[in-house]
């Protein structure tokens, strides 16, 4: 951690996380020396008891104690391939997948609607809600969409992720990067399946009396950047991720002292400490609306921000009404 980046935990507990990293660092330079044949008799315990573990919890891990032994290998040789942004879709879908596929499943019990609004192959723009003080609501879409048609959703998230020390490098690994229209343009230029989130942290960090009320969409950018690239948006309705972390407060003043943009209390967090970050067991739906296409569009469409803000009240529109009806249709918020 540099000088000048902010530290998020006191001086007492960033003292042991670097010295916890520096002992991890030492393992792994003492691994790359050893021989690869004893590399695995090395890692094949410890692998063997993450997988029993996961299978215990119910976790679908991605191949055999061997397979992930030698993935483990490759990992500390330095022996895998990440595209321009970082993305590393081996680890995506060995271990951030199998993950999240059980929250969603066991947990969450999240239902999909409007599975055949998502297309099979091309680009488009997935706009959802966006809520829950964490992101959780992003990863388990992106599950979702690839359990679903075997395809990633390339999120495009706030600039406080990449610049919060460790995040970023999980959050481009998954394959997330910064919400800005270059980024987003190239994405949808090599034909991927790109999630924004219009309401950022005003939508992620509001009280839970706000619940499922959408804030401001903004002020049509990714509309633009949609129309710039002709492909299609598909609104995202997302129910169930409000009542994970329910926020009574934002601790204004705590959280800019942070650096944040919110500070959770909630009835657990922080009363009950590293318990109170366990995600309450909501139910969720997921419901993918109709397309909005952008490719009969006239020339120059982008730039008028008469279009753009239209095509963004209909989006958010459609999103708002969604979110009603799931509600209504839902059972319960924990059955």
């Amino acid at each position: 951690m540099s000088d000048d980046e902010p530290s998020l935990l006191g001086p007492e507990a960033t003292a042991a996380l670097d010295d916890f990293i520096r002992a991890g660092g030492v393992l792994i330079d003492r691994l790359k020396d050893m021989p690869s044949d004893r590399v695995g008799e090395v890692l094949a315990d410890p692998v063997a008891a993450v997988i029993a573990v996961g299978k215990k919890l119910g976790v679908q891990w991605q191949g055999s104690i061997e397979e992930l032994v030698a993935y483990a290998k490759s990992r500390l040789a330095g022996d895998y391939a990440v595209d321009e942004f970082g993305f590393d879709p081996e680890f995506t879908e060995r271990l951030f997948l199998p993950v999240m596929r059980l929250l969603a499943e066991k947990w969450f019990r999240l239902e999909l609607r409007g599975l055949e609004n998502l297309p099979a192959d091309g680009s488009a723009l997935l706009v959802a809600n966006h809520a829950g003080t964490l992101p959780l609501d992003a990863m388990v879409l992106h599950a979702a969409v690839f359990d679903a048609t075997g395809r990633h959703t390339r999120m495009l998230g706030a600039d406080l992720v990449f610049t919060t020390p460790y995040s970023h490098d999980f959050a481009r690994r998954i394959g997330a990067t910064v919400a800005c229209p270059e980024d987003a343009a190239r994405l949808l230029a090599g034909e991927q399946l790109v999630s924004v989130f219009p309401e950022g942290f005003k939508g992620l960090g509001k009280r839970y009396t706000d619940r499922y009320r959408l804030q401001r969409f903004g002020r049509g950018g990714f509309v633009a950047t949609a129309v710039r690239s002709q492909v299609p948006i598909v609104p995202v309705s997302i129910v169930g991720s409000e009542e994970i972390y329910p926020m009574i407060s934002n601790a204004s003043s705590l959280a800019k002292t942070l650096g944040f943009p919110y500070f959770p209390i909630t009835p657990l967090f922080p009363w009950l400490g590293v318990l109170g970050l366990i995600p309450l067991p909501s139910k969720w739906i997921i419901e993918f609306g109709e397309a909005i296409t952008t490719d009969e569009l006239p020339p120059g469409a982008a730039d008028d921000p008469g279009t753009a803000l239209q095509i963004t009240d209909q989006v958010r529109i459609t999103i708002q009404n969604s979110l009603y009806r799931l509600l209504d249709e839902r059972p319960g918020v924990f059955f």
